[in-house]
């Protein structure tokens, strides 16, 4: 058995879950999310609590049968808290600022960088150097903070560009002189 799938997810009285064939729909006080359940795996919602099954033991099944149940799970979570991360600029001369719903980001190049908000997900420059990032769709949250920190990756010499906060850089020792 899969000790991920077998856990049963509680269900907070402010949620709503509907299983709709292989479809299900959960409903809080953040917004509503809805995913397609996979055809090896049968959920029941009782009480309180959502529960999954598969049918046999081969790999793959057991594979994604903890895979929908961390995904309904972060369904559950992102319509009662929601989602966060946030990104640290490191760099001289590189910046955030907001416009609007969109970012723009100086980061040495010839042109200023401008970031749009996808749908479900609110960006915010906290101040020049750090960027919020805030949704109820945890993979959609992850996405965004990850196009955002492809612009400028950090480097490991002298750890410019844009990490995670958090985010330790290894850094290399760089060029010795001669003897």
């Amino acid at each position: 058995m899969s000790r991920i799938g077998k856990e049963l997810i509680t269900i907070p009285s402010d949620v709503k879950v509907l299983v709709d064939g292989k479809n299900i729909h959960v409903e809080g006080p953040k917004g509503k999310l809805s995913a397609v359940i996979h055809d090896l795996i049968s959920v029941s919602v009782n009480d309180n609590a959502i529960s999954f099954s598969r049918p046999d033991d081969l790999k793959f099944s057991r594979a994604i049968h903890g895979t929908t149940r961390s995904l309904v799970n972060n369904m559950v979570e992102g319509v009662t808290k929601g989602f966060q991360k946030t990104l640290e600029i490191v760099g001289v001369g590189y910046r955030v600022e907001q416009k609007g719903e969109d970012l723009n980001l100086v980061l040495g190049f010839s042109h200023p960088v401008i970031y749009k908000a996808p749908e479900g997900v609110t960006l915010k420059a906290l101040d020049s150097l750090k960027i919020s990032i805030e949704g109820i769709d945890k993979q959609k949250v992850g996405q965004a903070a990850a196009e955002i920190r492809k612009y400028r990756r950090p480097e490991p010499y002298k750890g410019k560009g844009i990490k995670y906060a958090g985010e330790i850089i290894r850094r290399k020792q760089g060029k010795k002189t001669g003897k």
